[in-house]
């Protein structure tokens, strides 16, 4: 009964976190919208230029390092010893405050001349803010590492939604606030940057405020005679936290890559290519306006087929290798079902989309080419998360560390010609050439027909069919609601009910045409419903 127990607080823990970071993710997808209305394009443009380098201390927080610490010290456990346990959290936490502190100094002394190479000055102080954040975050990483090695879930993943909530309201407020009093939108961005801080401060609060009441702070204090301490052991754990950690890192950060290209190059390259420097950050903010509309579809394109890793990571599914294939098959059809359906159906109705959300239509042609990010990333996370459940962690962090130089130089050759719709064709290209080399080293890893022509038909039909209704339904409702006034109230009632429509008659398609079992349609949001629409015979 022992194993079976193990694989239920496995797939609960699993589930927990899966639940809280999609709960993260949401929250940060969502605030950027009312951020938005509040500062503008311009303001929008500040806060997204330095929102990368925020953006990778989460990474480290979340999905490498802890991640790392987890593994060793549940295998220390297993083995009964505390004392190597409390040497490996005391040795990794040594290593994440040299690397924290060494990024902090980084960025805390050189934001003077990052802000240069991005050709504004002005967003150095933002910088400096955000620096804080990589003093935090080992003492972080430490503590989720010790209760996710101990196979308890609930701290971590309640530190991850109360710093995401405090951070989120700390923007809204403080933009409001200074906003309101006519404050510089730089002081604007500041204020906004602020928020990471607040958002570590509580994480840290909520994790020790478990050690405290569980009175399990002995478990975590440093080891006896840390003065004998042998090197080769502490190097050891060196070399876990810089081959494995970094790796995971990486892994997680092809979106940040990209952001990190755009705010480093995009702005100057607009104004050196002839715009004036307001135009050129209006231009970047809209430009922006993707990003939580990226996110959102991300999210959803990626959570029900990364719910199936767990299930192809668990060492006893690879004594059964056809229900293994069968497992990673469904994976990646739903990443391209769920990710080209919703990319394709952002890109059919961004117009009314755009106005919603950001008050007016400006840049939604850019959008609607950026939003096919959505069935790449989708991709390209489902493949990375099923090569690392099978235990290869180097060729997808080198794939995802690579796009960084591809998207920089090809905003280099594009964004001069045709400006930030050059931005979005460079992104959609990094990301095709990150997909196609995983692909390639995913088939050689799982030499599997991944589908079938009948399931790629069915699929291409349903995006078309699609496409080919929601512009229709568009063109139909414009004629009627136009001169009825309240454009932003009709914007979001053509959005919505066009998602609704057009999102029914894609699945529509895509589940009568066979492209799912009933089991696999069981995966999904009210997937018990679904399986009515399947022909009778394959419903069993």
């Amino acid at each position: 009964m022992k194993p079976v127990n193990q694989s239920k607080a496995l797939f609960k823990g699993a589930f927990i976190l899966t639940l809280s970071g999609l709960i993260t993710k949401i929250l940060s997808a969502f605030y950027r919208i009312p951020f938005q209305n509040i500062v503008g394009d311009v303001g929008f443009y500040i806060y997204q230029q330095v929102y990368p380098f925020y953006a990778i201390a989460i990474v480290l927080t979340t999905t490498g390092f802890p991640v790392v610490i987890s593994k060793l010290y549940a295998e220390r456990k297993e083995k009964g010893d505390n004392e190597r346990n409390k040497l490996l959290l005391f040795g990794s936490f040594i290593y994440l405050q040299l690397f924290g502190f060494v990024c902090f100094l980084i960025l805390y002394l050189g934001a003077e001349k990052i802000a240069l190479w991005m050709k504004d000055p002005k967003l150095a102080i933002l910088l400096k803010v955000v620096s804080f954040v990589y003093l935090t975050f080992p003492l972080v990483s430490i503590l989720r590492g010790f209760y996710q090695g101990n196979g308890d879930m609930v701290p971590t993943a309640l530190s991850q939604v109360g710093e995401q909530t405090v951070r989120v309201l700390t923007i809204i407020l403080l933009a409001f606030l200074f906003t309101h009093r006519g404050y510089s939108l730089y002081l604007v961005g500041g204020g906004a940057m602020f928020g990471s801080i607040t958002g570590s401060l509580i994480s840290a609060l909520i994790l020790f405020t478990f050690l405290r009441i569980r009175k399990e702070w002995k478990q975590v204090s440093s080891v006896k005679k840390i003065a004998h301490i042998p090197l080769t052991e502490l190097s050891w754990i060196f070399k876990e936290m810089t081959f494995h950690g970094l790796t995971i890192c990486i892994s997680g950060m092809l979106m940040i890559f990209i952001q990190m290209a755009d705010s480093l190059n995009l702005y100057s390259l607009l104004v050196s290519s002839g715009f004036g420097k307001d135009m050129a950050k209006n231009l970047k903010g809209i430009f922006d306006r993707g990003q939580p509309l990226i996110q959102l579809g991300t999210v959803a394109a990626t959570s029900m087929s990364l719910s199936l890793v767990p299930l192809i990571s668990s060492g006893r599914l690879k004594e059964k290798p056809d229900f293994l294939h069968h497992k990673i098959q469904v994976a990646i059809k739903i990443s391209i079902v769920i990710g080209l359906g919703a990319s394709a159906g952002l890109w059919a109705i961004i117009g009314p989309t755009n106005t919603m959300l950001f008050e007016n239509e400006n840049g939604s042609s850019v959008l609607g080419v950026l939003g096919f990010m959505i069935l790449f990333s989708s991709i390209i996370s489902t493949l990375t998360a099923i090569m690392q459940g099978l235990g290869n962690l180097l060729f997808p962090a080198i794939c995802i560390a690579v796009a960084f130089p591809i998207k920089y130089g090809l905003n280099v050759v594009l964004v001069p010609f045709i400006g930030t719709m050059g931005a979005a064709i460079s992104t959609i290209l990094t990301l095709t050439v990150v997909s196609l080399l995983l692909g390639i080293k995913f088939k050689k890893i799982v030499p599997i027909p991944l589908f079938t022509v009948l399931y790629l038909r069915t699929v291409i039909i349903a995006t078309i069919a699609m496409v080919l209704f929601l512009k229709s339904y568009l063109f139909v409702t414009d004629f009627i609601i136009s001169g009825l006034g309240f454009e932003r109230i009709c914007a979001a009632f053509q959005a919505l009910s066009a998602v609704l429509f057009g999102s029914f008659l894609f699945l529509l398609i895509v589940i009568k045409g066979g492209v799912f079992l009933a089991e696999e349609l069981a995966l999904f949001p009210l997937g018990s419903k679904l399986i009515y629409l399947l022909p009778r015979k394959k419903r069993s």
